[in-house]
């Protein structure tokens, strides 16, 4: 159990979860608009996540002199670099259109990061800012990169789906607020911090209900499957919400919910 808790830590720590998420996201956006044979954007969310996210954790880690991880994080940059260089060739696969959206979405990414301004803080420490990031950034990447690569034009029906997307990262970053409530810097300002954990818990169940109420507003996706997987997963994080406190463990969070885009995608890939 030792060691199956060690790989476990290992696989959350280094990204590989909430890179597997992009990953699912992106063939999930081809999915419900019937595009087949294009890979190079999952893959590159897939690496492209690896290296956002470790870079975003580790260099704040760094800022703060903390060594507890020193022989972890050797590996994690190990494996940061090997993605880096994955992250390339895929990107140079790309169109230029999206090479352009996706150096958009990498200066979010270092927005978030690093201070660009003399004694200023980064985005991420702005108030109430971190959760909007997070957000346009994941629409970005599974989304707006997957459609512009693949020539779809400009619709109606893509602007649903990345507000879609929008409302079902805010809900998934509300119960990461939750968990941490007590744990976050009070100057963050997170949604739990401002309104309390029970009005934040409602906000959420009124974003996944409007998330399920744009699916009737397609107008080329008249079909049962899609709003069944999408209600399956809004069902599924409504549940995370109401069981999110912040005495939960790491692995609530940080393990079990970001599984189910994992999850949703396996079923798709499946049926």
């Amino acid at each position: 159990m030792v060691v199956l808790k060690k790989i476990i830590d290992f696989y959350i720590n280094s990204s590989l979860h909430v890179a597997l998420s992009a990953f699912a996201l992106v063939s999930m956006t081809y999915f419900f608009f019937g595009i087949d044979g294009y890979s190079s954007i999952a893959f590159f969310a897939f690496f492209g996540t690896v290296v956002g996210y470790n870079f975003v954790k580790y260099d704040a880690i760094t800022r703060l002199n903390k060594t507890e991880i020193k022989k972890e994080l050797k590996t994690i940059v190990f494996l940061s670099f090997l993605s880096l260089l994955a992250c390339f060739y895929f990107f140079f696969q790309l169109s230029w259109e999206s090479k352009l959206s996706a150096f958009t979405f990498f200066g979010l990414t270092l927005l978030y990061t690093l201070p660009f301004f003399p004694n200023k803080q980064n985005a991420r420490n702005w108030k109430g800012v971190k959760i909007y990031i997070i957000g346009i950034t994941w629409v970005g990447v599974t989304v707006i990169l997957p459609l512009v690569e693949t020539e779809i034009p400009f619709s109606i029906d893509m602007l649903l789906m990345a507000f879609q997307r929008f409302l079902l990262v805010f809900s998934i970053v509300l119960v990461f607020d939750i968990v941490d409530v007590k744990r976050d810097d009070l100057h963050l300002q997170t949604v739990p911090q401002i309104i309390g954990v029970e009005p934040t818990k409602k906000l959420g169940y009124l974003l996944l209900f409007l998330l399920l109420l744009l699916e009737f507003l397609y107008t080329n996706n008249h079909h049962f499957l899609p709003f069944f997987f999408k209600l399956l997963v809004c069902g599924t994080i409504a549940v995370f919400l109401f069981f999110a406190n912040e005495n939960r463990s790491r692995y609530y969070a940080s393990f079990w919910l970001e599984s189910v885009p994992i999850l949703w995608w396996l079923v798709l890939v499946v049926f």
